[in-house]
């Protein structure tokens, strides 16, 4: 496992990260805390150091089972969590980016998590009655109190989390050093301005659900079908996914590797700010999924891939492209080289 550093912070952390959200067999399909020791343990001895959770995973047995399991071991890992979903859905203030939200999350959390500090504390979801300066303010006092380390935000227009870097770097705030998405051959759409946006500010990306759900796995194009209990529906899975998950079983067949790790190295070759974050429910499926950290892609699996899963940009970007001769001018080429992206 290499290592990368976290954004503007300097926090090492490993190219995959550890999603938590299977940790606990509450609401259903989940890992038993012995099999999340396990995983625990594998994920360790590949190099991996980043474990991710939330407030509400699992009903909050996911931080339960993480602060039970880690122990001594704490302090070795690079621990996040997430706030902004409700913790009581019959109080309006349990929930979303305020600051009362934001400080009774954060104590709940380390509560849970048997710890003093969060490495990396993300807003989960963008909330859009709360001022985003409001939002800056508090993580920043939480940084300042030595209860967290750094801060990210997960799931949020790029507008919004420009606006709040911008707000950071104003007023000497602690800016966002990640940005969460969804990303996968399945979901492409952050490609438009999520993804350039954090390739400007020099933001890590974590990827989660690289696996789209999980049909990009190839048990849902498979003969025989998946075994047991999913958490999609097979027939809720359109024809154009599954004509995706099958280009994946394709390459996956030609290289003698897993469709699941086809799917997880192509979301790490789109950038090295990506890490994407693999999750499982058993053992056997993390160290399948670690294994994508040894598949090299060709260009022409990789042309195959991008090809089959292709999106359109949309305006203005397809249409900037369209006119950037006219624009321009013949002179202007692709082998003309944009002026780099100041780092902090």
């Amino acid at each position: 496992m290499k290592y990368r550093i976290l954004g503007s912070s300097g926090l090492r952390v490993s190219e995959m990260i550890l999603g938590a959200m299977t940790f606990g067999e509450q609401g259903g399909v989940g890992a038993p805390l012995e099999e999340c020791r396990r995983m625990i343990d594998v994920y360790a001895e590949a190099g991996g150091n980043v474990i991710d959770t939330a407030i509400n995973y699992r009903g909050g047995q996911s931080e339960v089972t993480l602060g039970e399991l880690l122990g001594s071991q704490r302090d070795q890992f690079v621990l996040a969590t997430k706030y902004g979903v409700t913790r009581d859905g019959s109080d309006p203030n349990a929930s979303g980016s305020h600051r009362k939200n934001l400080r009774l999350s954060l104590e709940t959390s380390l509560r849970r998590l048997k710890t003093n500090y969060i490495d990396l504390y993300w807003l989960h979801i963008h909330d859009r009655h709360t001022p985003v300066d409001e939002t800056m303010r508090a993580l920043d006092d939480a940084v300042t109190a030595g209860k967290v380390l750094a801060v990210g935000i997960s799931d949020t227009p790029a507008w919004i989390v420009s606006r709040a870097m911008t707000l950071a770097e104003w007023r000497g705030w602690a800016p966002f050093v990640g940005l969460q998405v969804e990303y996968s051959l399945l979901q492409r759409g952050v490609e438009r301005e999520l993804l350039p946006m954090a390739e400007a500010y020099g933001l890590t990306v974590a990827a989660w659900s690289p696996l789209g759900g999980g049909v990009l796995s190839g048990k849902f194009t498979g003969p025989a079908g998946p075994e047991g209990k999913t958490r999609i529906a097979v027939d809720s899975i359109s024809e154009a996914k599954l004509e995706i998950a099958r280009t994946v079983d394709q390459v996956a067949a030609e290289l003698g590797v897993s469709s699941a790790q086809v799917a997880i190295a192509w979301v790490m070759s789109r950038s090295p700010l990506i890490h994407p974050m693999i999750g499982a429910r058993t053992v056997d499926q993390l160290k399948d999924n670690l294994g994508a950290l040894s598949v090299e892609l060709t260009p022409g699996a990789l042309a195959t891939l991008d090809k089959a899963s292709a999106i359109e940009l949309g305006f203005p970007h397809d249409f900037n492209a369209s006119v950037r001769q006219w624009v321009f001018g013949a002179a202007d080429n692709d082998s003309v080289e944009s002026r780099p992206v100041p780092r902090p």
